[in-house]
C-alpha cells in the first residue's frame, strides 16, 4: 500500500488496454439521492469514443444494478457488472432483465428492520437493489456510527452475506462477489483478454478491483486521496478522470 503523496498519475491508456471504470465518484459526482445521478451526453461521446479506441474493450464495474446502469448510459452499450459482481453483464449486446426471482430471500426482512432505523435517524436512505441493500446516510452524516453499528448486527443472521462500506453508505451484498472477481471473469474473454487492465475507481468498495487489476499486471487508479488503498496510481478527482480519458482519444 502506497502513501497518498507516493502515487503517480496513471500513464497514458493505450490501445492495447482493457479500462474498468466504476461509476459513482469516478464518472459522476455523487449526490442526495443515487437516482438523481445522470452522465451528460459529452461523457456518453467520450466514453463511445474510448470504447472504438480499445477496440471495445471497456466496461463499468459498479455497485448499481445492471439494468439501472444501461438506462443511465444508454444509447451506450458496454459490458458491465453490477451489485459490486453479482450481475455480470459480459458483452455489450446481451439481454439483461431483472425479475421477482433475483430479489435475495435474505432482503426483505432487513428492510423491515432498517426502516426502523430510517424512523430512529431521520435522512437516513435505505436503497433496495434486490439482490442487495445499501443504507445512505449522506444526507445525515450525524447517523453514520448508528448506521454501522446497526449493519454489523443484522450480519450474523445472514448466511453467505457480508459487509461493503463506502463513501457515507455500508451495503449488505452476496460474500461470493466482489469488482475484482467481476474484472478476473470479463479478462478471461474477448475482447479483454491479453491486455493490460487498468481499473479507476474511488471507493473502499473498488480496492477488490485495484488488487484484481495489479495481480494481473495492470494498475488502480485511485480518484482523489484515500490513505491504505492498494491502488498504485491516483487522478485528483472526476475532471481529472475525463481528461485522463480525452487524451486517450486525442
Amino acid at each position: 500500500m502506497l502513501d497518498d503523496l507516493q502515487r503517480p498519475p496513471p500513464p497514458a491508456l493505450a490501445a492495447d488496454d482493457a479500462l474498468f471504470l466504476d461509476v459513482d465518484g469516478t464518472l459522476l459526482a455523487f449526490a442526495d439521492h443515487p437516482d438523481k445521478v445522470a452522465p451528460d451526453p459529452s461523457l456518453l461521446t467520450l466514453l463511445a469514443s474510448v470504447q472504438q479506441r480499445l477496440d471495445g474493450a471497456l466496461a463499468l464495474l459498479s455497485g448499481r444494478p445492471v439494468s439501472q446502469l444501461q438506462a443511465m448510459f444508454a444509447p451506450l452499450r458496454l459490458p458491465m457488472a453490477g451489485l459490486h459482481g453479482a450481475q455480470l453483464l459480459a458483452t455489450p449486446n446481451a439481454q439483461f432483465a431483472d425479475s421477482d426471482s433475483d430479489t435475495a430471500v435474505w432482503l426483505h426482512a432487513l428492510h423491515q428492520r432498517a426502516m426502523q432505523l430510517l424512523h430512529a435517524h431521520p435522512g437516513v436512505l435505505i436503497e433496495n437493489k434486490g439482490q442487495a441493500l445499501a443504507l445512505h446516510w449522506r444526507n445525515a452524516p450525524q447517523a453514520g456510527q448508528a448506521v454501522i453499528a446497526f449493519a454489523k448486527a443484522q450480519l450474523p443472521q445472514l448466511s453467505g452475506v457480508r459487509l461493503q462500506p463506502g463513501n457515507h453508505v455500508i451495503e449488505f451484498v452476496g460474500s461470493g462477489h466482489d469488482k475484482g472477481r467481476a474484472l478476473q471473469t470479463l479478462m478471461q474473454r474477448a475482447p479483454f483478454k491479453g491486455r493490460r487492465p487498468l481499473f479507476v475507481g474511488d471507493d473502499l468498495t473498488d480496492e477488490h478491483g485495484f488488487a484484481a487489476a495489479q495481480q494481473l499486471g495492470g494498475i488502480g487508479v485511485l480518484v482523489g486521496q484515500r490513505e491504505n488503498s492498494q491502488a498504485n496510481c491516483a487522478l485528483p478527482d472526476i475532471n481529472a478522470v475525463h481528461a485522463w480519458l480525452r487524451a486517450a482519444i486525442t
